[in-house]
């Protein structure tokens, strides 16, 4: 899950800043997000599907098709 987020941040040539500041949480939440180091609650998850145009399915691993 952790390596979808980070590969959907960097693809579009965004910064961790950039995307914290949209799901308005500090920079280094969001790293420890992207790092595995802190879960991700339900509602960032929902947040980032929609920010990246996937599924839930996708950020979470189940499915390999955003």
């Amino acid at each position: 899950m952790y390596n979808h987020i980070r590969e959907l941040r960097e693809d579009r040539d965004l910064k961790q800043r950039q995307v914290a500041e949209y799901l308005q949480c500090s920079q280094q939440v969001y790293s420890n997000y992207e790092l595995g180091q802190r879960d991700i609650p339900t509602d960032i998850l929902i947040k980032l599907a929609q920010f990246y145009d996937v599924s839930v399915d996708y950020l979470l691993g189940i499915s390999d098709h955003p």
